[in-house]
């Protein structure tokens, strides 16, 4: 049984379909909403990491995909370390972030440092996956794609080789389900380093929009988070992982995804035409 943690995320979702069908049956889901709704095949436990009995979502359970996240990363892996210990799992692979091995010490690659250094320490057999940034980030633009065509983001000189959440899954499910991968560490990334001025070019031209990057200065940014709900304390950590673009490391390319999968990372251009519909019609429309 793979127990996925996150299974409604960019990531996760992408996890369960590249799982499926081989194997159904054998796919627990963990999600903190009640009216979540899988695909057949998968086994729904609700449940909250923060404060809720583990026991029943780990019985059973050989491996464990994990994505915490928030200001709780390292309290949430070391709750779900030692459920796991206790249930007899046998590996967690956990998505990390790229900053935890090029010594970056903004608040949330401290916490997955920390999340790491638990599972570890736990006798377990563990896989890290450290991404750059989502190509799933851009879907943040679309209001403004779709209001006046010029998209607002901090950092203009920051480039990243973001990555495709779907390419994320592939390797995630050949380390729950294959051998081989135990100890080891993949950092992902996609094929091209991109500035956000980049990535609005390519938009232009796949969504067929004239559209224009304008930079946000990250105080703006930062307050306007603020103002949609965001604790302040997390849109300061967030803050200061997309400032991470600014670092070298970030525009690195690596040969993780093409070596677990067998194929090469995907562009941004595919999934921004993937992700067509999504673009042009923002949340809640």
């Amino acid at each position: 049984m793979i127990l996925i943690i996150g299974a409604t995320g960019n990531v996760g979702s992408e996890l369960i379909t590249a799982l499926l069908p081989a194997q159904a049956g054998q796919i627990r889901v963990l999600t903190r909403n009640p009216d979540a709704v899988f695909p057949e095949g998968t086994e729904k436990v609700v449940a909250d990491l923060a404060d809720s009995d583990l026991a029943a979502a780990l019985d059973g359970v050989d491996a464990v995909f994990s994505l915490t996240e928030g200001l709780n990363i390292a309290a949430h892996d070391r709750r779900l370390v030692a459920g796991a210990v206790r249930a007899g799992v046998e590996r967690i692979v956990k998505l990390s972030v790229l900053a935890v091995g090029h010594g970056a010490t903004d608040p949330i690659t401290t916490l997955h440092r920390a999340g790491e250094e638990e599972i570890r320490d736990s006798g377990l057999r563990w896989t890290f996956l450290r991404p750059t940034g989502f190509m799933s980030n851009a879907l943040n633009w679309a209001p403004m794609i779709t209001a006046d065509g010029v998209v607002h983001a901090p950092f203009a000189n920051g480039r990243a080789a973001v990555v495709d959440p779907a390419d994320i899954a592939a390797v995630a499910a050949a380390c729950l389900t294959q051998d081989g991968h135990d100890d080891r560490v993949y950092e992902l990334a996609g094929p091209q380093p991109l500035s956000p001025a980049d990535q609005v070019a390519i938009l232009s031209k796949v969504l067929d929009r004239d559209l224009r990057y304008a930079e946000a200065d990250p105080d703006d940014t930062l307050a306007q988070w603020i103002s949609y709900g965001m604790p302040e304390q997390l849109a300061h950590a967030v803050i200061e992982q997309f400032r991470s673009t600014l670092e070298p490391f970030n525009s690195e390319l690596t040969a993780d995804i093409t070596a677990v999968t067998n194929r090469p990372a995907r562009s941004f251009t595919d999934w921004a035409h993937a992700h067509r519909t999504e673009l042009l019609t923002p949340a809640g429309w």
